[in-house]
């Protein structure tokens, strides 16, 4: 019995941070990272600079990430224009064909990149849970952390007042 209930516990803990939005504390500067996109090429977190970004790890396998995928392209599509740029990081354990196949076919917009070793999630905070996305201010700064899909109307308030400063 006591098993059952730490395992209910557990899940009850998953759902709740799953669902849930956390606000970082105060700006931090984005881990310099390199994501390395489907083409072959490069870009770093130094890349970004100058820009507001959205850093969304996700999963093919993720269904809250591919319900959440349509109103991440229409974000892009919305602000990508006035410097809004979105980094789709497909996590180590979804396998490259995959994200390939779904980057394609669902034609994504935005710039996507497979983190084969791990090492960008870990950087970014050990991220393990997907969707987790990070918006970040022009200076390089992580102004919110979402875990679990965002509050897409906030997001674009959010994304509206970081376009607006210089």
């Amino acid at each position: 019995m006591a098993r059952r209930q730490w395992i209910l516990g557990a899940a009850a803990v998953a759902i709740a941070a799953a669902g849930a939005f956390f606000v970082v504390g105060g700006t931090e500067a984005a881990p310099q990272t390199t994501f390395v996109l489907l083409d072959g090429s490069k870009q770093t977190t130094a890349d970004l600079k100058g820009k507001v970004a959205l850093v969304n790890f996700w999963a093919t396998s993720c269904v809250t990430c591919v319900a959440e995928m349509p109103k991440m392209v229409s974000t892009y599509d919305k602000y990508h224009a006035k410097g809004y740029e979105h980094v789709g990081v497909a996590m180590s354990y979804d396998p490259p064909s995959y994200v390939v196949n779904y980057t394609e076919t669902r034609k994504l917009p935005f710039k996507v990149a497979i983190d084969n070793t791990g090492a960008v999630a870990k950087a970014w905070g050990d991220v393990q849970l997907t969707p987790t996305s990070y918006l970040v201010n022009r200076k390089g700064e992580i102004v919110k952390r979402y875990v679990g899909e965002p509050n897409f109307a906030e997001l674009h308030r959010l994304i509206e007042k970081l376009l607006a400063e210089s």
